[in-house]
């Protein structure tokens, strides 16, 4: 029987399997990855640049001696390992796993990582503009970094850290800057935000209850519709921010500027305003909903 041309006709399957393959496989695989960074040092780091990694399990590796810039983590397994002090500049990180990973003063500029998962990780010191829209940083420690606009370098227009919808809950982000920051109907519950910049940041509709914002730089923040309920804002400087349609029951702004801030259709059940001598200062006050059982002083 002749196969040439049955040959003929399945060799170009044969290829295009051959070369779908060779298109989503990476370049390394972990063993191999193992072995470059066990010779690595810090004058010669581990050749990882532009590397496709995709869906490789790289846990509990140290990555301190490596260079990662531009390389493609999607779905990758980076859980507990130590990325610290790294240039991740223009990696692809979408629904990348960080989770418990130390990336303490590293530097993720022009990155998109929706849904990645950063929980429990350990990013304090850490500079990042990029899109953590829906990713995981529920317990992660985001303490000092500089997620905030540099206004003075914005060449290619605003570029800002984006966390719409994203997982803050029990953060600690203790003197992090996030001015202009994107988050949108972000659950920052328990979390812990002394001294933590939000000035010009967008949290419409965000869920920041029990959360500590003492010292809080909030100003022309937008909190409108937001979930404030035993939030602590004292001594904060809340100037001219929006809380329209905000619920702040049982929220204390004991001590906090207030000057402009707006609270229109808020809900003022047991909220704290100790220092507040005027509350014509207020604006909004008359479209508030239990106005009555506020605490002024």
């Amino acid at each position: 029987m002749n196969i040439q041309p049955r040959l003929q006709c399945l060799l170009p399957l044969l290829m295009a399997t051959l070369f779908s393959t060779t298109i989503i496989a990476a370049d390394l695989d972990r063993p191999a990855i193992e072995t470059l960074l066990a010779q690595a040092d810090k004058e010669h780091p581990a050749d990882l640049r532009r590397k496709d990694l995709r869906n490789l399990d790289l846990s509990g590796l140290d990555f301190r001696h490596a260079d990662l810039w531009g390389a493609d983590l999607r779905n990758a397994n980076f859980s507990n390992s130590n990325l610290s002090g790294l240039n991740l500049d223009l990696t692809v990180m979408s629904k990348i796993n960080l989770s418990g990973a130390n990336l303490s003063n590293s530097s993720i500029f022009g990155v998109h990582m929706g849904g990645a998962n950063l929980s429990n990780a350990n990013l304090s010191g850490s500079r990042f503009i990029a899109n953590l829209d829906r990713a995981n940083l529920s317990n992660a420690n985001i303490s000092n970094a500089n997620w905030g606009v540099d206004m003075k370098n914005q060449p290619m227009g605003l570029m800002r850290v984006s966390l719409n919808h994203a997982n803050l809950s029990g953060a600690n982000l203790t003197n992090a800057n996030l001015n202009r920051a994107l988050l949108r109907l972000a659950n920052l519950s328990n979390s812990t935000l002394k001294n933590t910049v939000f000035a010009h940041s967008d949290m419409t509709g965000a869920n920041l209850t029990n959360a500590n914002l003492n010292r809080a730089l909030l100003r022309l923040a937008n909190l409108s519709n937001s979930t404030l309920k035993n939030t602590v804002f004292a001594h904060s400087d809340m100037t001219g921010a929006n809380l329209t349609g905000a619920d702040l029951s049982g929220a204390d702004l004991s001590g906090c500027n207030l000057d402009g801030a707006d609270f229109s259709n808020s809900d003022l059940q047991g909220t704290h305003f100790a220092g507040v001598k005027n509350k014509s200062q207020l604006k909004g006050l008359d479209s508030s909903k239990h106005v009555d059982s506020a605490i002024f002083e």
